[in-house]
């Protein structure tokens, strides 16, 4: 059955383990990535952002752990809905492990008075599409998840999106932290992302905090990962405008996530959109020559960044259909 998994008072040897069927579980659905590491898992099993709790468990046979669930939610913001995640060791599927551990879950949330549950499912893991519908969950929001080969990279557009105006009032910032000036601006231009298609998930916008944001960079500093954010200031104000954002890990360099794109709402319709996704494609590539394809995220209801991503070559790698189950 499965047994609460608190991480604080986990010995190393049961992280391990966990990171192990966290990792296995990975390479099973995406056999041709690069495969996670274990040990840097077993660390990232310990971050949580402030203000927010992961409850765990996990169904063991003697000191290999088989199956995996964790509700993840704010204790501060949207406090009706928690995020799930069920991962059964490929052995073992077909047994009704995720079964147990789904149930588990769904108890908790209800104990946590959430009246919503919320998890995503990969046409790369076919399964999981009937197992959601089984349990009564509804689709609230397709996204597509795209691919972008960089030996097919076009040079030229990118050159276009590149160049501006002579005059032109924007900057265009590169970070891989957020200088201590910037930090409550950038909380607030993060929250544009509030602004993107989400479907009919249930849930309010997101308020992002200064702490969060330090605390997300520790845990990336933590995690050996690569991240750079480029953000677009307007100088006749000072105001940040846009952003977006790229990671990858110095082990795994040759898949690069592109993170979030977003541009406020009064200044779109002046190329900021494609300028930032043409400059990040130039700093991966100068910043990590290990690189070998670039993927990313975007509601198929996104027709706008849909469209750029579509220009500069992202074709579509796998589907996400992300559910909502109401307690």
């Amino acid at each position: 059955m499965p047994t609460p998994f608190s991480v604080a008072s986990a010995t190393p040897a049961e992280r391990l383990a966990v990171a192990e069927l966290i990792a296995e579980c990975f390479a099973f659905t995406y056999p041709d990535d690069p495969p996670l590491i274990p040990t840097l898992l077993a660390a990232e099993l310990t971050h949580v952002t402030p203000g927010e709790r992961i409850d765990q468990f996990v169904i063991w046979e003697g000191e290999r752990a088989l199956a995996y669930g964790k509700l993840d939610y704010s204790l501060t913001q949207n406090r009706h809905t928690g995020q799930a995640q069920v991962l059964v060791r490929p052995d073992r599927r077909r047994r009704g492990l995720g079964q147990r551990m789904f149930t588990a879950l769904s108890d908790q949330a209800r104990q946590a008075r959430h009246r919503l549950m919320t998890f995503v499912t990969t046409d790369r893991a076919p399964a999981g599409e009937p197992f959601a519908t089984k349990q009564g969950a509804k689709v609230a929001l397709l996204d597509r998840r795209s691919q972008l080969d960089l030996k097919l990279l076009d040079d030229a557009l990118l050159e276009r999106w590149l160049e501006r105006p002579a005059d032109d009032p924007f900057q265009l910032h590169v970070w891989r932290t957020v200088p201590g000036a910037y930090l409550t601006q950038m909380a607030g231009l993060i929250m544009v992302m509030n602004t993107a298609p989400r479907g009919d998930l249930d849930v309010d916008d997101w308020q992002i905090t200064p702490e969060m944001i330090r605390a997300w960079e520790g845990m990336i500093a933590e995690s050996g990962d690569v991240r750079h954010t480029l953000v677009i200031e307007d100088s006749r104000t000072g105001e940040l405008v846009g952003y977006s954002e790229s990671d990858w890990h110095p082990l795994r360099a040759a898949v690069i996530g592109q993170g979030a794109t977003a541009v406020r709402p009064e200044a779109r319709g002046q190329g900021l959109g494609k300028w930032l996704k043409a400059a990040m494609l130039r700093v991966v590539v100068a910043e990590c020559p290990g690189a070998r394809v670039v993927r990313t995220s975007n509601a198929e209801e996104n027709a706008a960044m849909l469209s750029i991503n579509v220009a500069l070559g992202f074709t579509p790698w796998s589907s996400v259909s992300e559910w909502q189950l109401r307690l």
